[in-house]
């Protein structure tokens, strides 16, 4: 068990019989009542959203995940398939599990699923990946990384705000966690 104060970001809990995942924790302490603690969590198999509150006294069940080496294979319509690296098992998922994921996955890519009492629930992105730009505005001399941004569009087929000397071909690094520029790799 898992006292609320002990609650932050990336926990997973089980919750009515549902896994989830805190993404943000608040403590609130009102003029007169009792202090309560705000949520949001993810449903981490059906990648859905929501935020609820608790006394600061409740208590939550941690939610144990092992991880597994695989790789991230092909998508066949609304199914994505990894590859489990020790005993090349595949392992499909279905669209609606992947949520954000889906933003930063090509294929080859090296990543972690993490698994509950034997079932597959997600996988786990690196903090950071490379990704080529496929289009994004022209860059001219004298621009620099302080002078603002532009948007680029990379071969996962998200936008991001990169700086304006990052040209089209470029590899680029992303936080997974934020979505945001770090470093131009090549």
């Amino acid at each position: 068990m898992i006292d609320a104060g002990e609650l932050k970001r990336g926990i997973t809990i089980e919750l009515d019989g549902q896994l989830y995942q805190v993404l943000d924790y608040q403590h609130i302490k009102m003029g007169r009542g009792s202090a309560q603690v705000r949520l949001k969590l993810r449903d981490v198999r059906a990648g859905h959203t929501t935020e609820r509150s608790f006394q600061a006294s409740a208590t939550f069940t941690r939610a144990f995940l092992e991880r597994r080496p695989v790789q991230y294979l092909y998508n066949d319509g609304g199914l994505y398939y990894f590859m489990d690296n020790k005993t090349f098992e595949q392992i499909p998922l279905d669209k609606s599990m992947l949520g954000d994921t889906l933003k930063y996955l090509k294929d080859g890519m090296n990543l972690e699923m993490l698994t509950h009492k034997g079932k597959a629930v997600g996988p786990e992105l690196p903090v950071s990946v490379e990704l080529k730009v496929i289009e994004t505005g022209p860059g001219f001399k004298g621009d620099t990384a302080s002078a603002g941004s532009k948007p680029a569009k990379l071969e996962t087929g998200i936008t991001i705000k990169v700086p304006f000397f990052i040209n089209t071909g470029d590899i680029i690094k992303v936080d997974t966690r934020t979505g945001e520029y770090l470093e131009r790799i090549s």
